[in-house]
């Protein structure tokens, strides 16, 4: 059974979304504001967190700021219609999804699937993949599927679930490129829909940790208009 946090000053969405996570056989927690729910995070660790975005005390961008720090959590934001700005920011900062309100809840017990599937497939390899769950070298980048680890020269770099495989389907085949379509397919489920700018801001996300690490970090290049490729160093 897979938990799930849900932080969000209405308590009406709270009630209702709860009702229907627990009825798919979910354990729901959750909480009105991001501060209770950052200690609750960091105490106990749910499998996955659903954020709004407009929170008083603190908000979902701050949440997830503080919880990037020290977790790669899969995090779905819940933003309105007009905040087409922080649905581009929260992805940059390192959120795995977001939908927007109003939302169908059917559609966000989807997304919470796709999710979830995504994490359990880099951590409980099959025999069918075995090959593609060997840790992968590409000169100063390591990257073991199995405990979700990468490293560029020995440092650690945290990535998301949706990041390391963006990453890890570039670095597999270093040189070739590959366009926004196959990069979705290889971090998304195909019940799910992300347009060109999400992968986009996740490769840019990707780009600014390792730069954190080393500052002229730059194997993954654009071909604009036509995608991005790893360039082994």
């Amino acid at each position: 059974m897979a938990s799930i946090v849900l932080v969000d000053d209405d308590r009406n969405i709270l009630t209702s979304v709860s009702i229907v996570l627990e009825a798919e056989g979910y354990q729901v927690s959750s909480y009105t504001d991001g501060a209770a729910a950052l200690n609750a995070l960091s105490a106990t660790p749910p499998d996955l967190a659903v954020f709004d975005i407009k929170m008083p005390r603190m908000d979902g961008m701050e949440l997830l700021r503080r919880l990037r720090l020290k977790s790669d959590l899969p995090v779905i934001f819940l933003t309105s219609k007009d905040e087409e700005i922080d649905e581009v920011i929260g992805l940059r900062m390192g959120a795995d999804d977001y939908i927007r309100k109003p939302f169908s809840q059917r559609l966000l017990v989807e997304r919470i699937r796709a999710v979830l599937r995504r994490r359990e497939a880099a951590e409980e390899p099959t025999a069918e993949r075995a090959e593609a769950e060997k840790v992968l070298r590409r000169g100063k980048l390591e990257m073991d599927p199995l405990r979700h680890a990468t490293l560029w020269e020995g440092q650690n770099v945290t990535l998301t679930v949706t990041e390391f495989l963006i990453l890890h389907a570039l670095a597999v085949r270093p040189g070739f490129v590959k366009n926004r379509d196959q990069l979705m397919d290889s971090a998304y489920d195909d019940q799910v829909y992300v347009d060109d700018r999400t992968i986009d801001s996740h490769i840019k996300r990707i780009r600014k940790k390792f730069r954190k690490v080393d500052p002229d970090f730059n194997s993954i290049e654009t071909l604009y208009g036509v995608g991005y490729r790893y360039n082994e160093v």
